[in-house]
């Protein structure tokens, strides 16, 4: 009977040769077909009974995955690349766009869209009515003595027009941000999505690679308790 002591601690790759501790390699016999058939294109003579290193069934892995986008899309882009990568690699592709996005603006940027913010405000609008009705109310009731801007106010339309000669490019790069913005939210929602639809697939070949497995074991269970069956009755017939 076998104990703890007898189990093996470590094993050799069949594609490197290296003798690697177990928590380091993978069963042959657990590797998916699909995966199978690419290592046995680079190395004919490995089999089922030994095992293979993580690090290589990474590489197998990303290589898989490759070949499933090119097929699907061709030439893959630098966003597939990097859900392939993620994959690989076993690493979170999600982040926050945001916050991400803000660290890299430079100070005339986020004044920029601060001006932007408040120009599209309730605040704007009602301290620049009250603005406008200022300067009239000073200018005709000549508060001040001479109007320093009599009707119809020339110089109001002036400052009037160099805001909205101002406000107007600063509001259009305010909206090309936040284009940019959107630009690569989806481009990251398109990842996530990638990544997710590749795990699933992933997934459901595991499964059916595991119920496949099982179900060989169950039909060599089923012969040996057959083949006992069978001593017995033998056995039995002997004796009567």
């Amino acid at each position: 009977m076998s104990t703890l002591k007898d189990l093996p601690l470590a094993g050799k790759c069949q594609i490197t040769g290296k003798t690697l501790p177990l928590n380091q390699l993978m069963p042959a016999n657990a590797v998916r077909e699909p995966l199978v058939a690419l290592i046995l294109k680079d190395h004919p003579h490995w089999d089922r009974s030994g095992y293979v290193s993580l690090d290589e069934l990474n590489k197998y892995r990303t290589a898989f995955v490759e070949s499933l986008l090119q097929e699907e899309f061709g030439q893959l882009t630098k966003l597939e690349k990097e859900v392939v990568s993620s994959i690989s690699q076993n690493e979170l592709l999600s982040k926050n766009t945001e916050t991400t996005y803000e660290e890299q603006l430079t100070f005339g940027e986020r004044v920029s869209d601060k001006i932007a913010d408040f120009g599209g405000s309730w605040r704007f609008i009602l301290s620049f009515l009250a603005f406008l009705a200022l300067w009239m109310i000073i200018n005709i009731i000549h508060l001040l003595g001479q109007p320093f801007d009599p009707f119809p106010f020339i110089l109001l339309n002036l400052i009037l027009s160099s805001i909205a000669a101002l406000q107007a490019p600063v509001i259009m790069m305010s909206q090309n941000r936040q284009e940019e913005k959107d630009r690569l939210r989806a481009e990251h929602d398109y990842q996530i999505n990638l990544k997710a639809e590749l795990e699933i697939r992933q997934l459901h070949e595991k499964i059916d690679h595991l119920l496949m497995q099982q179900g060989h074991r169950m039909f060599q269970i089923q012969q040996i308790q057959i083949e006992l069956l069978n001593e017995i009755n033998r056995s039995l017939q002997k004796d009567a």
